[in-house]
Order: C-alpha cells, then sequence, then structure tokens
C-alpha cells in the first residue's frame, strides 16, 4: 500500500513509525507543520514527525498552508498514493488534496466520534469529566472530523490519569488500530456520524487555564489535568501553577482512599468561602475550598521555581489557616 503521511507532533509518531516498520506499507514521503518556536528561548524547533522523516530520510513537506501552497499540492498528486493517512496533522486537508489517493484520506482521531471533534479532543474529555474515550478511524471528508468511521476503540479514564498518560496510551492505540484497519480499507463500508450526537473540543485559549476557586473540586481536578501543565492560581499576588491535584468530594471517596489509603480526609465546614485554604496536610500539601467540595493541591510549581510537592511548598511559604487564593479583577 503506497501512502504518504501527515502528521505534526509527538501523538503521530507511534503511527509513522508502525508503518515504517511494516513492509507491506510504502511511506512514499510525510507532510508537517513548519518549524515552531517553542519553549522559553522561543527557539525555532522541527516537530517530531519532521525529525522521524529525516531520520528515515523520507521526502518532506512543511507548507505554510497546504490550502494555497499549489507546488505541495502538485507534488503529492504526482506520488500517485493509495492512501493519505492523517493523524494530527493540524490543517484542513482541502477538496483538491483529499481526491487525489485512490482509497481516499484516512483519519487517526483522539474520540469517539462524534463526540469531541476538532482540535483538543484529548484534553477536553477529560475537563469534562468523562469516564470514557477512545480512537477513530474515519475517511475525511471536507468537513471538521465529520467523515464516516472505520472503526473505534474504547479506552475508560480513570479518575487519576494524567493528560500524558492518556496522550501516550491514546496515541498507541491509534498506530495499532490503524495497522488493523488500513489493509483492509478497500472491504470495509465506512458508517456514518450520527450529527444529533455531535460535540467540539476548541483551541485552547489562555483563559481556560485559570483556577475559580468558586467551580467544584471535581471540576477543578478535571481542569488541571486536562490542561496540565498550565493551570493557575493567584496567591499572594504570585501565580502558582497547579499540577496535580485530588478532590475530596463524596463520589470521588472511594478511588481517593484506595489510592492514597494513608490520606485523613479533613472535615471542611459548608460555609467557608471558596478559595480559602482550610487544612495544611505535610505529606500531601494543602486543602483549599470550593464551591463544591475541598480539593488538595498535591503538586505545585511556584514561580521561577521547580515543581515540588503541595507539602514542601506550603511548608516553605509559611501558610496560614485561612488564608485566602486571591481573585483577579474582572476584565473588561
Amino acid at each position: 500500500m503506497r501512502l504518504v503521511f501527515f502528521g505534526t507532533p509527538d501523538f503521530a509518531v507511534p503511527t509513522l513509525g508502525a508503518l515504517l516498520a511494516q513492509p507491506e506499507f510504502d511511506v512514499l514521503g510525510v507532510v508537517t507543520q513548519p518549524d515552531q518556536p517553542q519553549g522559553r528561548g522561543q527557539k525555532i524547533q522541527p516537530s517530531p514527525i519532521k525529525l522521524l522523516a529525516q531520520q528515515h530520510q523520507l521526502p518532506l513537506w512543511q507548507p505554510q498552508r497546504l490550502r494555497r501552497d499549489l507546488t505541495t499540492q502538485q507534488a503529492l498528486q504526482a506520488l500517485n498514493a493509495d492512501v493519505f493517512v492523517v493523524v494530527a496533522y493540524g490543517q484542513i486537508l482541502p477538496p483538491a488534496v483529499l481526491a487525489m489517493p485512490r482509497l481516499g484520506c484516512v483519519n487517526g482521531h483522539g474520540s469517539l466520534l462524534p463526540k469531541y471533534r476538532g482540535a483538543a479532543p484529548i484534553q477536553w474529555a477529560l475537563v469534562q469529566g468523562e469516564s470514557r474515550t477512545g480512537i477513530t478511524i474515519m475517511l475525511m471528508d471536507v468537513g471538521m472530523d465529520t467523515g464516516p468511521m472505520l472503526a473505534q476503540q474504547e479506552v475508560a479514564i480513570d479518575l487519576f490519569i494524567s493528560l500524558p498518560e492518556l496522550w501516550q496510551k491514546l496515541a498507541e492505540l491509534t498506530a495499532e488500530l490503524l495497522m488493523e484497519t488500513l489493509p483492509k480499507l478497500p472491504k470495509l463500508t465506512p458508517i456514518f456520524q450520527d450529527e444529533t450526537q455531535a460535540t467540539y473540543a476548541p483551541l485552547i485559549q489562555p483563559a481556560n487555564y485559570f483556577l475559580d476557586w468558586h467551580q467544584s473540586a471535581l471540576d477543578l481536578h478535571n481542569q488541571v489535568r486536562g490542561f496540565y501543565p498550565n493551570c493557575f492560581g493567584l496567591l499572594r499576588g504570585q501565580r502558582v501553577k497547579i499540577l496535580e491535584t485530588i478532590p475530596l468530594v463524596p463520589e470521588c471517596l472511594p478511588q481517593v482512599q484506595g489510592r492514597f489509603p494513608e490520606l485523613k480526609i479533613p472535615e471542611v465546614l459548608p460555609d467557608v468561602a471558596p478559595g480559602t485554604v482550610v487544612a495544611l496536610l505535610k505529606k500531601f500539601g494543602l486543602v483549599v475550598a470550593t464551591q463544591l467540595g475541598s480539593i488538595l493541591l498535591k503538586t505545585v510549581q511556584p514561580p521561577g521555581k521547580r515543581a515540588m510537592s503541595g507539602g514542601d511548598w506550603w511548608h516553605g511559604l509559611r501558610l496560614e489557616m485561612g488564608e485566602k487564593w486571591d481573585i483577579p479583577p474582572q476584565e473588561n
């Protein structure tokens, strides 16, 4: 099977690696996003897929806008590929490109479509507190993740699974499911998505990272792990990243006590204002009241410092019981 691979982040690496390892697939070339500034120094860096393609000396294209790049489109057309395989590429394929391969364009998407169409399905599934997610293999059309489905596989979401863990699990599952699906592609009957069940996973915005203690403890926990490692709160005027939490709410306590049997759950009075520090647990961290329940801040990262346990942080900061996290002024 002659194919071209489209992908950019580390999520796509297991799939390209699997395609290159199987002799029944002939990878004719790779399309990835242009090099981007990354990290604190904002140095221009190649994508993980570009690095892998270069290791295997594959033809490589990095169009700024594939839709407008006729030179890249002509090069892809000349390859006469059977299929284009797309995993987290980061651009919408124009109709002219979708029509090129004989067997169509096949996409590996990180959700159980039609739920969580869009740019950040794994993150939003965690933020929304889903108990399950998965991978969908589909034939691409001109819409945003609207094409007919070829295969799906489900994955359970544990209360304490982090974004990196779920990301890697789904990346590997995408590779496995595509390896099973592609050889059967000519014989498969696609299943159309139920549009009435469609939901969306939009691009993440900076405002999504701020922790509002007027939410429930469980919602804040899901926000922290879904948008890891970027969520933050304000304490004493400083922006503190919150990297790991434990929700102390009744529906979560069986899982919490199963994972942390030595944790003693502090009692929180119902009239405590959200954002108030209500307990300091040396081995774990500080407990903060929320609109519904309380939340333990297990791992934090103060400004200019490394990540540390919540217990080590409060000890050095000498926090007091009853101290409140800051509420920033409302933006106009």
